[in-house]
């Protein structure tokens, strides 16, 4: 199963796309997609979407994970990551990958096995799963692998129950 992984954005979109071949994970590529902060908005979300169609196409994805994100009190924020959301989930749609998502717990339970593990724990796991030479950065290149190697988890234990 080949796995998208994303961390949607509007400054930044992390993305890692990870294989699993029997349990042995195979990542294939991972990095980031940014927009220039001096864009409009409209355009910077066409930005993603291209690079994200674009990336699609080239990977063929099975399935893709995304973390499921909450925002307490910054609605500036919590705004415009909503809309990077929607322009990815709407690529996804278009090219009928189906879609999973995780909130962070879930993702934190999956990689080390207590849903409150600090982020400088998974990103070492994600490291040591993927046996990269460092960790990925920025973090949300690292929090996306985080995510799709959470779907392969419960895929794999979906399967066995």
């Amino acid at each position: 199963m080949r796995v998208l992984g994303i961390d949607p954005g509007i400054a930044i979109t992390g993305y890692g796309l990870v294989e699993d071949h029997g349990g042995d994970l195979e990542v294939l590529a991972y990095g980031d997609i940014r927009t220039p902060a001096g864009d409009p908005l409209p355009l910077r979300l066409r930005q993603l979407y291209e690079a994200l169609c674009s990336l699609i196409q080239g990977y063929q994805p099975d399935v893709a994970a995304i973390e499921r994100v909450f925002f307490g009190r910054n609605v500036t924020t919590a705004f415009a990551v909503g809309q990077a959301r929607g322009v990815v989930l709407l690529a996804l749609a278009q090219a009928e990958i189906p879609v999973h998502e995780y909130t962070p717990a879930d993702v934190k339970q999956a990689l080390v096995g207590y849903g409150s593990a600090p982020k400088a724990q998974i990103q070492t796991m994600v490291r040591m799963l993927l046996r990269l030479p460092e960790i990925p950065r920025p973090d949300d290149v690292a929090d996306a692998l985080a995510v799709a190697i959470c779907h392969l988890n419960h895929a794999r234990l979906s399967a066995i129950l």
